[in-house]
């Protein structure tokens, strides 16, 4: 990362590059700031292989210091500022770090030294480490299934190899401005919209977080054109009032997961005046899939791999029996394995379940999908979420594509919940379209045209709004999987029952 930075200020040292909630900055003057909080923490005897937590809002000063600590050659770990004290003193047990890098009045653990971003830049300026491409930058945190945070390992290379190709997916030039809500915590923000548009020379505009509200006319005022919209995102824009101003604006692309059904993507193009382009990652691996912008869209799909503006053909997926690591047959679901050099070495002190992600010659994702034909990928779920009802193996995404082509509905969820007959049934959470109704007789009907008997829900439930994680998805784990006062039995529906 230190040469990738280097050569993006050389090239454009004082062009506007991030305009934040603390303010404005060129690369060159940002790229001083995060040289004197290497200064800051050699001072404060942080050495290459430290770790560094990071408790910091959307801004320039999480900019400044996450890039400080990565040129020093230490790691970072940054948390959520909502997080719990709890939360952020269980990361520092984890992890063994000794400084947290936060405000003032943030509650730290008190082994551990606390120090602002003010602190750290008010020294001289000092060089950055040597570092290589497979040295560890920075822990991105993801929750274990057992409840123990993960910390994925994101090595300098993971990053510039993202860096690189963000641009290069998309087509970005110069003249775009990309607009991000999303938090600097978690790799999309860092890898694709900061790092992307500093070393291709486009613009930055970081917001605190994601506003529905006022997402418009921030669109409209900073010229932006290219937008990351992941999660429900999208669907939150689309559950508002129409008004003018969703089309005066010169957002070209919206890069956004996962993906809508025919209807729904082509609704939400017509509606806002953007390209929608669907894409897949994980903090595992930013170079997943993507549909490509130079050609026609196809509806439904992930895409297909993504690859390096100089390196060329370096990603391939395949779709394998999760358990013995055998490619199944075109068409069919499987678990999705990428194999790209852009892939985390592993979780930090987690030696076996890295082992249980990086075998079969690559990354098991963890995903359901199928490829066509065509070597396009299709999500169908999480391998944990699969639900196994009347001797079959199914996947809720199977569910909720059909529930999410009725007229009437917003988007959905579907999840396993206990049966009296063992395994398990299929219970479906619906949220409305804003002013609609619907029978539930009609969608009990609707589901049994689509899908064979044992795909089809048992339950339904509708909910006014989701639970939603940190980065705008259905959090499925915070959706009730017992009986509740407000289910429907659709075995036993009554014929009259309308929902708004």
């Amino acid at each position: 990362m230190p040469e990738f930075l280097a050569r993006a200020v050389a090239r454009w040292p004082d062009q506007p590059w991030c305009r934040a909630p603390d303010g404005s900055a060129t690369r060159a003057e940002v790229h001083a700031d995060a040289c004197r909080c290497v200064g800051g923490l050699r001072a404060l005897g942080v050495s290459p292989g430290d770790h560094v937590v990071l408790v910091l809002p959307n801004g320039l000063d999480f900019v400044r210091a996450w890039l400080g600590v990565v040129l020093t050659g230490a790691v970072s770990i940054a948390v959520n500022p909502k997080a719990a004290a709890s939360e952020l003193a269980s990361v520092v047990e984890e992890t063994g770090a000794s400084l947290v890098i936060a405000p003032a009045g943030t509650p730290v653990p008190t082994r551990v030294t606390r120090v602002d971003v003010a602190e750290l830049c008010a020294g001289g300026p000092a060089e950055p480490a040597t570092c290589t491409p497979d040295q560890p930058a920075s822990y991105i945190q993801s929750s274990g299934s057992t409840g123990r945070p993960k910390f994925i390992i994101q090595t300098h290379g993971m990053y510039t190899m993202a860096a690189e190709g963000y641009p290069y997916w998309l087509g970005l030039t110069g003249s775009d401005v990309l607009l991000t809500g999303l938090p600097l915590s978690h790799l999309n923000a860092q890898a694709y919209s900061t790092l992307g548009s500093f070393g291709c020379g486009a613009r930055l505009v970081l917001l605190p977080r994601f506003s529905a509200s006022t997402f418009w006319e921030t669109a409209r005022e900073t010229g932006a054109t290219v937008v990351n919209a992941i999660g429900a995102m999208v669907e939150i824009l689309m559950a508002r009032e129409p008004s003018p101003a969703e089309r005066e604006h010169r957002l070209r692309y919206c890069y956004s997961a996962p993906a809508p059904h025919r209807q729904r993507h082509q609704e939400i193009e017509q509606r806002f005046g953007f390209r929608l382009v669907i894409g897949y990652a994980l903090s595992e691996s930013p170079y997943g899939l993507i549909s490509p912008v130079d050609e026609p869209t196809v509806y439904g799909s992930m895409g297909r791999p993504r690859q390096h503006p100089r390196l060329g053909q370096i990603n391939s997926a395949r779709v394998v029996d999760p358990h013995t690591g055998a490619d199944v047959a075109t068409g069919e679901v499987g678990e999705l394995l990428l194999c790209n050099p852009a892939t985390t070495p592993g979780y930090f002190g987690m030696p076996e379940e890295s082992a249980a992600v990086l075998r079969d010659g690559g990354l098991h994702t963890g995903d359901l999908a199928r490829r066509d034909e065509a070597g396009n990928y299709y999500f169908a779920g999480r391998v944990k979420e699969m639900i196994r009802r009347r001797g079959e193996n199914l996947s809720p995404s199977d569910v909720e594509v059909v529930l999410d082509a009725h007229p009437a509905v917003s988007s959905s969820a579907v999840i396993g919940v206990p049966s009296p007959l063992t395994e398990e049934d299929v219970k479906g959470f619906v949220l409305l379209r804003p002013g609609e109704q619907v029978g539930v007789i009609e969608l009990r009907d609707w589901c049994a045209d689509r899908l064979p008997p044992y795909k089809r829900p048992r339950y339904l439930e509708f909910v006014e709004q989701w639970p939603l994680t940190e980065t705008q998805k259905i959090a499925k784990k915070q959706l009730p999987t017992g009986r509740t006062a407000t289910e429907i039995d659709l075995e036993n529906a009554p014929e009259p029952d309308t929902r708004p």
